[in-house]
């Protein structure tokens, strides 16, 4: 009889406890409210699941991603054309030096080149022994110079040097001299590609590099532009001279590097920085002033010993720019390179 009375008092209890009273009018109104929304506005929890499934699912795609990229250009050193591109446009380092970035393209802009033209000049495998030898020198080189260049960016950051379009285009239309006359802007640029794999983009960036670097050597460099003077100091006095002895002299005094050359009958269009045609606008015998290389490895002073309609012979005395490759040497010394892919050598 008890088990059935308090069988009884729970239900009346069930029963009231979810009946309406005032006091709990407004949590079932609420308990209503809600069930309804879920009817009216079926879509917008759909949505917001959906919004933030996808936002979860890209967040976990996208790290996913730039860990295999990571691994694939820093530990694998994946040299690829298509890596190549993703360095375009992503701005990666591959080194550091002295607070300077090196980026990634750069490097593998010219180790490309290298590769391109080993193998389509030279026909070598890069399977064979000697291939993955001269594979291993080639990562080297390009990354030596590449960070030569970021070096050079950082130095003329200081001495705002630039390098201008005029300076640019006119570097190239010298390059594009030629013992028959000045080939054209076209075929210059598809022996480009042929040779070293690069669009003329790419080649123009590649220049405008090379004499960036050139400027900030030569602008740097008072020692030797010192000494260049003092050789033409010498050679107005005397301008009989012997260049030879002139230049041994000199060698032994001041602490740049100063030598002697000649060279021989050559055009003059000769692809040498300049220094044939400079020498092509002199008489027989007549001294040059001070000539910067146009490839930026240092003074010239040129004498013209002999020439005919479409060659020169000259004889020069140079003083070697110096100051940029030991300060570079410094660098490396001191520990202020940093490469973030490991090249042995």
């Amino acid at each position: 009889m008890k088990k059935l009375l308090n069988k009884f008092r729970k239900r009346s209890d069930t029963q009231s406890s979810s009946r309406i009273t005032s006091d709990t009018v407004a949590e079932h109104r609420e308990r209503i409210l809600a069930g309804g929304r879920r009817f009216k506005y079926p879509l917008q929890y759909v949505r917001h699941k959906l919004v933030f499934n996808a936002i979860f699912i890209s967040v976990i795609a996208l790290a996913m991603v730039v860990a295999a990229g990571w691994w694939q250009l820093y530990s694998a050193q994946n040299t690829s054309e298509f890596m190549y591109r993703i360095t375009k446009v992503l701005p990666l380092p591959v080194a550091n030096v002295d607070g300077q970035p090196v980026l990634y393209s750069d490097y593998l802009m010219k180790y490309l080149s290298s590769v391109h033209y080993l193998e389509q000049k030279e026909q070598v495998s890069l399977k064979s022994d000697d291939g993955k030898r001269q594979i291993e020198y080639i990562k080297q080189q390009s990354m030596q110079d590449a960070i030569a260049d970021a070096y050079a960016l950082k130095l003329s950051k200081d001495l705002g040097i630039t390098v201008s379009d005029s300076d640019l285009e006119g570097f190239l239309k010298d390059q594009r001299q030629s013992s028959d006359g000045e080939i054209s802007e076209q075929t210059y640029d598809a022996v480009i590609l042929d040779y070293y794999g690069w669009s003329p983009d790419e080649y123009r960036h590649v220049t405008s590099e090379k004499l960036l670097r050139q400027k900030v050597a030569y602008a740097i460099d008072e020692a030797a532009l010192s000494a260049s003077d003092s050789i033409k100091a010498s050679v107005k006095s005397n301008a009989a001279i012997d260049f030879k002895k002139l230049a041994a002299t000199f060698a032994g005094k001041v602490d740049v590097k100063v030598s002697y050359g000649a060279s021989g009958l050559v055009p003059k269009t000769n692809q040498d920085g300049g220094l044939a045609l400079e020498a092509s606008k002199l008489r027989k015998n007549q001294v040059s002033s001070v000539i910067r290389s146009t490839v930026g490895d240092g003074y010239y002073i040129l004498r013209l010993i002999d020439n005919n309609d479409t060659q020169v012979s000259y004889e020069y005395v140079k003083v070697t720019l110096t100051k940029f490759t030991e300060l570079l040497s410094n660098i490396n010394s001191t520990n202020k390179v940093q490469k973030l892919i490991f090249i042995p050598g």
